[in-house]
């Protein structure tokens, strides 16, 4: 009886075993979470047995554009444009002829914003300068990747800016991928946008249509034409007077023929308004906003430094030139085509593409010339305060509880009509897109510390008079970007006193001008450097300054030199401090002393 009460217990032990041995096989052997992270610079893996659309489609991208990496340099091109001579060749700064017309030179110049008569004196073809990271010369890109629509909207875009942007992209780009390029005319007025495109286009431009559109519907939707009548597999946006450099085309694609739901953005140069020069704007910064959506940049993170050829994460688009399969485009709805003329749609599809599951990444080695227009030339068509409605739509949409600090600041976007929002909010539900708290948390992570919602108080703010000469105050004249601060008679007026001599030391250890988002920056490293006026930024560097109190300085950078004046000829400079210098004191309006207490030098 014991031996056979031994053997059931023998048996029984095996059975749960054997129990035990079989649940942890099926345990291991079933199909893992979806814990992927967007976060993550490589190529998501499918998940098995999910039987999730986004992987089958990501397999199937897979094997159209897989196998090796190659070298898809141009080197014969390269080594053409390296021979080249001329006005203008290889990105260097353009002259105008010694007989040239100022008349001509100056009417150009008002309806472009930039020199339009030089641009005419520099080839179509010029070459630029190969100014990429030299690791960038090193890199292989998938042998098979996908064609390619390219969409240029323009109004009244001056011909041979036009033109050389088309003719850079069809020079620098290996011609089995660029299917086609779209001018897409927004219903210009000009002559020089009509026959003689149409002319030029046709003897020498096959790649090349020019789209008319009846009437001005504004750039938005003048993308959203040139993105329906494309055929290729990617779609990429450019701005009509732009000029694509070596080798610029791979780097776009090789990311979006991994994975179809990234977007990919070139890194941005400069081509300088009035000399046409092409020059570096930085080595790549991650583009941001502040809580008034002007666009800003954060710095790039520190694991992004040690690779910089790799592509990067960047929470936000800069606005026009960047690369995105068209599967994706459509199936996040285009651009929201509620949006009027422009404003708000780089964030409108930067956080749609973030929030419904894509990733959006900058590739350093993709480079695109841009001209920033010394003034912008087109009026408000006389629709309003399209802007504002633009950026009404894009919180009421994507934004949730955060919209409300954009209101704060503009109070006057609560009472904007947004118009009809319902397609836009059904899509958002369609592709089950995340909130926008996520969007804060996981991918502008750190956009709060240099931006945040509630911001402190000033350090002080109001007019700032001379010691020596208290009726004269600085002044920042027409508020304008490059121009100096000087000094006039203080505005003595109770009410409504002259915005031009109202600042604010800020929270960032910046002065900010009244109004306009223009700060006194200082880049000149020679004595009595001038403070001329710049677009604020907030990352200290040319902009940081400190009121020493007990001194009455006003203390630049961080290598400091203090404020002072030439009062005979009201001009105002930065030197090197003085105790024994009367006109370094600065009286502030206001002064927050209890703020200025807390000043912390730490992180300057």
């Amino acid at each position: 009886m014991k031996r056979s009460i031994k053997s059931l217990v023998k048996f029984l032990l095996l059975v749960l075993l054997t129990i035990l041995v079989t649940v942890i096989i099926f345990h291991r052997m079933r199909p893992p979470k979806d814990n992927r992270k967007y976060s993550s610079l490589k190529a998501v893996e499918p998940v098995p047995h999910v039987g999730d659309a986004h992987n089958e489609l990501l397999k199937k991208t897979r094997n159209k554009y897989g196998g090796k990496k190659i070298d898809w340099h141009a080197y014969d091109q390269m080594k053409k444009d390296l021979a080249r001579t001329g006005n203008g060749e290889h990105g260097v700064p353009a002259t105008l002829p010694l007989n040239y017309s100022e008349e001509m030179k100056e009417s150009l110049y008002s309806v472009n914003g930039f020199n339009g008569l030089l641009s005419d004196m520099i080839p179509l073809d010029r070459s630029v300068p190969d100014i990429r990271h030299s690791d960038c010369k090193k890199r292989l890109y998938l042998e098979n990747l996908p064609s390619v629509s390219v969409v240029v909207p323009f109004h009244n875009e001056h011909l041979s800016t036009l033109l050389r942007t088309a003719i850079s992209v069809i020079n620098r780009s290996p011609s089995h991928l660029l299917k086609e390029i779209f001018l897409v005319d927004d219903s210009s007025t000009k002559d020089i946008c009509k026959k003689p495109l149409d002319d030029y286009v046709a003897k020498h431009l096959p790649k090349v249509r020019v789209i008319r559109l009846p009437k001005r519907v504004g750039l938005i939707r003048a993308r959203l034409a040139g993105a329906k009548a494309a055929t290729g597999d990617v779609l990429i946006f450019l701005d009509s007077h732009t000029e694509a450099n070596i080798n610029w085309l791979p780097p776009l694609l090789d990311p979006i023929a991994e994975d179809y739901r990234t977007c990919v953005c070139p890194f941005i140069d400069v081509i300088a308004y009035d000399t046409f020069q092409y020059r570096s704007q930085d080595e790549g910064k991650r583009g941001a906003f502040d809580w008034e959506l002007y666009y800003k940049r954060l710095p790039r993170l520190p694991e992004d430094d040690k690779n910089p050829t790799e592509p990067f994460e960047s929470p936000v688009m800069a606005g026009g030139l960047f690369a995105i399969s068209s599967e994706f485009f459509w199936e996040l709805g285009g651009y929201d085509p509620g949006l009027d003329i422009w404003g708000g749609e780089q964030y409108e599809l930067s956080f749609k593409i973030w929030q419904c599951g894509g990733r959006m990444v900058d590739a350093p080695c993709s480079r695109v010339g841009h001209i920033y227009r010394k003034f912008a030339p087109f009026p408000n068509p006389g629709i309003g305060d399209f802007v504002g409605r633009n950026y009404r739509r894009v919180a009421e949409v994507w934004m949730d509880e955060y919209a409300e600090y954009i209101y704060m600041r503009r109070p006057h976007y609560r009472t904007i009509d947004p118009g009809n929002l319902t397609e836009q909010k059904a899509i958002r539900r369609k592709l089950n897109c995340k909130s926008f708290k996520w969007f804060m948390t996981n991918v502008a992570f750190d956009l709060v510390k240099t931006y945040p919602p509630i911001e402190p108080p000033d350090f002080a703010s109001g007019s700032i008079s001379n010691a020596v000469a208290p009726e004269l105050c600085i002044d920042a004249q027409s508020r304008s970007p490059d121009e100096r601060i000087v000094l006039t008679q203080c505005d003595t007026s109770k009410k409504n006193k002259k915005i031009s001599q109202l600042f604010s030391l800020t929270w960032h250890k910046d002065i900010r001008v009244k109004g306009p988002r223009y700060c006194w920056d200082v880049a000149n490293p020679s004595d009595k450097a001038p403070v001329i006026l710049y677009q604020c930024h907030g990352l200290h560097g040319n902009q940081l300054w400190k009121y020493d109190v007990n001194k009455k300085w006003l203390v630049h950078g961080g290598n400091p030199r203090c404020l002072d004046a030439d009062l005979s000829r009201k001009t105002v400079y930065v030197t090197t401090c003085s105790v024994n210098s009367e006109t370094q004191r600065w009286i502030i309006e206001n002064v927050n002393y209890k703020e200025l207490e807390k000043w912390d030098l730490s992180d300057t």
